[in-house]
């Protein structure tokens, strides 16, 4: 009667689930997995692979399928009720996460299966699993003692329950926020589907969110100034005591630095910063911080210019002579129609959302040899809709859940996560099952949904992140590609596919006009080419302003004030950023990635993968020039061959191995940071004079 408690082998009716069979299914879980830990962990037990590693894996798959399943409709259809109940279960879920960290007989029972005779015989994959969970269980307490013991679970129950306050505030104050606007001048320039969509046809009136399929378009499109300063101002206070009191973060940041100081401390590490990188390709916090301050060094120049050209452009042609942080948007638009003759909005009518999906699965097909067919799934709401992963010989690989368009108490953003991994149990192989989320515009007025181009790259850069766990043919759960790659190698599939999304090849089979089905021309096109790099310097900057300002306040020794906070904020804006934001800004805030999403300490992980991601598109590069100089024509990077090559050394390999070895499989050298300032227009050639 619990669609939570069903075998794991059986597909989860989303749509059956209530909040009551989460508060039911996850104590009858706990219980059973808390129970396979004891009988493992048992002094007379011997420390084999089938009755340790096995034995706890049965058990507690079907309690992290369950759980997976319940933050998964916590974040994309939010209720009050899902709400408490989920809130209700996690303390008995990070109690149990942690209780088997700090599980000193399950401990030495690894540690007695690493020394047996047995563990020679066992598989590479399966040594990795025991080596990595005995990494896992030292960064997890193991070894501690009394107090200190009992201070790290109490420590590690509070980050969980402080990490989802933080979720929540940032949620709700997105929600509680929005402004009827009852007269359409003051929307002037705001694209007609845009309007469409905001629109009451009873009251005659339209409005505003601070979703991004509205808040974005309004940023770079409305006339009206204040209009822009108003909704830039609500977006930037979220969740602060600039805006709504009842969802201020500031304390919850304190409380949350403050609780990683202090686990950091207990494990024997100076910060926290020393503590996560433990299981990064980064060697060390400096090794990070240097490697964002080379990269400001090689990109301000070019930020520089980007600014002043931008500067330039609204003094002389839009006679603002006081460009604010809420004219970016709407200055650099202009600029980049003036300067390319073309619009977001005009390029966004050829990007048709079944179009686009339907591309991206030809994609696939072509790279990696993978079909993805239409499956009937029991969503979380109608429009979720279900595929299966296919071998062109029609073995299926997995099942991919995809949920595109932003709505009401569901969390923005665009993300990737799993119901379940592929796993091999004795002669049956688990198949994975994936979510992809996105926060798109929908269909309206019975045309589909339009994508911008940027929303076109979201898809794909998911997409790789999906393909990493569908085409896995990693057989053990602990060194799947979600629970065991680095997390600075993580984004690399995903920001290797978004370069796919320039391939001209690519486009042709992405694109059909909403009105004439006519596909993407030739000269948009090349417009769209020459302004891909359109102020990369400015958009280089500020990612490493978010990554230096989080591997510096991850560097304290102990916890730091919100006024701190803002200090290190504002120091690093000073050194790295070319556009400083007002004093009132409050973007820590409404950082999710940071003190929600696990990127704490980790979000430089974006610019590391790139330097991945492009190096390895490179290769791509070099086939589709290779055979373009046989043929005499441009080659699309659509090239199968290193595709498959792709797919057997990145993708299908997940954490069977260090990421390092698996870039080196693949590129057969060590990775370099010229593709990556290559892809942005910023080489050495190009680069502008110092100001």
């Amino acid at each position: 009667m619990n669609p939570l408690l069903i075998p794991i082998q059986q597909f989860v009716d989303y749509a059956a689930v209530r909040p009551e069979h989460i508060e039911q299914a996850i104590p009858t879980l706990l219980a059973k997995a808390r129970a396979a830990v004891e009988l493992a962990s048992q002094d007379d037990r011997p420390a084999t692979w089938q009755l340790v590693v096995d034995a706890v894996d049965s058990a507690s798959e079907p309690l992290w399928r369950a759980w997976s399943v319940a933050g998964h409709l916590n974040a994309v259809v939010n209720t009050p009720e899902l709400r408490a109940a989920y809130n209700a279960m996690l303390p008995a879920i990070s109690e149990y996460s942690t209780w088997v960290g700090l599980h000193t007989g399950l401990y030495t029972k690894y540690r007695q299966l690493r020394d047996s005779a047995e563990f020679s015989q066992l598989s590479p994959q399966r040594q990795r699993v025991v080596a990595l969970s005995l990494r896992d269980f030292k960064l997890s307490g193991v070894e501690l003692k009394g107090e200190s013991r009992e201070a790290y679970a109490t420590n590690s129950d509070k980050q969980a329950q402080v990490s989802q306050k933080f979720s929540e505030n940032v949620l709700d104050a997105t929600d509680a926020w929005s402004l009827v606007i009852h007269d359409v001048g003051r929307l002037s320039g705001v694209p007609a589907d845009v309007l469409s969509a905001i629109k009451d046809p009873i009251k005659q009136a339209w409005t505003l969110n601070l979703k991004m399929p509205c808040y974005l378009p309004v940023m770079q499109y409305a006339q009206d100034r204040e209009l822009r300063r108003t909704l830039y101002h609500a977006y930037a206070t979220r969740a602060s005591e600039q805006g709504d009191k009842a969802f201020d973060n500031s304390t919850l940041i304190e409380e949350s630095l403050a609780l990683r100081a202090q686990e950091a401390g207990l494990l024997g590490f100076k910060h926290y910063a020393e503590l996560r990188l433990q299981t990064r390709m980064a060697k060390g916090a400096q090794e990070v911080i240097d490697f964002l301050r080379q990269l400001t060094e090689k990109a301000k120049p070019f930020a520089k210019q980007d600014l002043a050209e931008l500067t330039e452009f609204a003094h002389t042609s839009l006679n603002l002579t006081d460009l604010q942080p809420w004219d970016i948007a709407f200055v650099s638009e202009r600029l980049r129609e003036a300067r390319y003759d073309y619009s977001e909005d005009e390029v966004k009518q050829y990007f048709t959302e079944p179009r686009v999906l339907k591309g991206l699965f030809e994609v696939i097909n072509t790279l990696f040899q993978v079909e993805l067919v239409e499956y009937p799934v029991s969503g979380w709401c109608p429009e979720v809709s279900g595929y299966a992963v296919k071998t062109l010989e029609g073995r299926t690989l997995g099942y991919l859940m995809i949920d595109l368009h932003a709505r009401s108490g569901k969390q923005g953003g665009a993300w990737v996560d799993s119901e379940r991994s592929r796993h091999r149990v004795d002669n049956e192989v688990r198949l994975p099952i994936i979510y992809l989320t996105c926060n798109f515009a929908g269909p309206n007025g019975g045309r589909p949904a339009l994508l911008t181009h940027d929303d076109v790259i979201t898809l794909f850069h998911e997409a790789g992140h999906a393909l990493h766990a569908l085409l896995s043919e990693v057989d053990e759960l602990g060194v799947s590609a979600f629970s065991s790659v680095e997390w600075d190698a993580i984004e690399l599939p995903s920001q290797f596919m978004e370069n796919f999304c320039w391939d001209w090849t690519v486009l042709q089979s992405l694109t059909a006009h909403v009105d004439t089905g006519a596909p993407l021309p030739r000269p948009l096109y090349d417009k769209m080419l020459a302004a891909k790099n359109f102020q990369s310097g400015m958009q280089t900057v500020r990612q490493v302003e978010f990554s230096l300002f989080d591997i510096l306040i991850h560097r304290q020794l102990q916890g730091v004030s919100i006024a701190d906070v803002m200090s290190q904020l504002s120091a690093v804006r000073q050194e790295v950023a070319v556009l400083i934001p007002p004093a009132w800004h409050r973007f820590p805030h409404s950082f999710s990635h940071l003190f929600a999403g696990g990127y704490g300490a980790g979000y430089y992980s974006y610019k590391w993968a790139e330097v991945l991601s492009s190096d390895a598109y490179e290769a791509f590069e070099e086939a589709a020039s290779n055979s373009a100089s046989h043929r005499q024509a441009r080659a699309s990077t659509l090239d199968t061959e290193t595709g498959l090559r792709f797919r057997r050394e990145i993708l299908a390999v997940g954490g069977a191995r260090p990421a390092a070895e698996s870039f080196r499989s693949f590129r057969g050298r060590e990775p370099k940071l010229d593709a990556l300032l290559r892809h942005h227009g910023m080489t050495p050639i190009q680069a502008p004079s110092q100001p």
